[in-house]
């Protein structure tokens, strides 16, 4: 078969699979099978592929097909022009949170700001912070020593001038000092949705996903909490689940936040709350 009829094929049972942007998944699976860039596939089209190219493709294919996530299977992800490392250890870093790192990047901040990503995961909010403000001092912390070690190898890969700050535990509670920003992707699904995820968000861990019955109580630790961890004005900037606007925008303002503000991201979904303190 060559390249095209290869892609043709593996889109055609995509299809079947109900895999979103099936084409778009048979480029990059076969690209990394290649170990080419997707681009060079269209510039070799009419080349027949051999046995041994074919047989790799084949594992990763039927894997896509049973709803295992694509980042999982070429082990990266990008995000903000960079390139992190992706698995199962942490959650697929995903476009909305990109959108929260550019919304704070455009927010005017102190001299030497200090930060904290509460919830790190693979890291990528916290890396990303700190690669665009070069004067930032950068903390990031997360429960789970797996998705910690997952963000330590992405800082590796960086290489910052300024390292981003690891720290292990419950939220805040192992944290010291006050921080200009406390920004925070946590789990916001509630557990009766479970049935609703699709097969690929499924694929991370649950205690990246599930923030508890109705699915914002992680997120009200955090806002409870946060107060003593912000200096006088701080930001705390949350990434939310839709239609969790209204109530966390209540729940801010009864702990006596202000400023609070609600942003959508690109598709016109609620999904970033702003608030300062203090």
């Amino acid at each position: 078969m060559t390249v095209l009829e290869v892609l043709q094929s593996t889109t055609a049972y995509f299809k079947k699979r109900e895999v979103e942007s099936p084409r778009l998944n048979a480029e990059h699976l076969l690209a990394c099978s290649l170990g080419r860039k997707r681009i060079e596939l269209y510039l070799d089209f009419d080349r027949a592929l051999a046995e041994a190219e074919l047989a790799p493709l084949r594992e990763l294919v039927r894997r896509r097909g049973l709803g295992e996530p694509l980042q999982h299977l070429l082990g990266t992800v990008e995000f903000c022009g960079h390139t992190f490392v992706c698995d199962k250890r942490a959650l697929v870093p995903r476009p909305e949170t990109e959108e929260l790192v550019e919304l704070l990047l455009k927010l005017n901040w102190p001299a030497r700001p200090r930060m904290i990503d509460v919830g790190t995961g693979s890291g990528v909010i916290a890396l990303c912070l700190a690669a665009a403000l070069s004067d930032a001092e950068v903390h990031a912390v997360d429960f789970s020593e797996q998705a910690l070690e997952l963000a330590r190898e992405n800082a590796q890969r960086l290489a910052l001038p300024n390292p981003v700050q690891f720290h292990r535990g419950n939220l805040l509670a192992e944290v010291d000092g006050t921080f200009d920003l406390i920004v925070a992707n946590l789990p916001y699904v509630a557990e009766t949705d479970r049935g609703t995820l699709s097969r690929e968000v499924l694929h991370d861990p649950d205690t990246a996903v599930f923030g508890g019955l109705t699915g914002v109580e992680i997120i009200r630790d955090l806002i409870t909490a946060a107060p003593s961890h912000l200096t006088a004005g701080g930001l705390l900037a949350l990434e939310i689940g839709m239609g969790q606007a209204d109530a966390l925008t209540a729940f801010l303002a009864e702990r006596n936040y202000h400023d609070i503000s609600a942003r959508q991201d690109y598709a016109g979904v609620t999904r970033f709350l702003l608030s300062r303190y203090g």
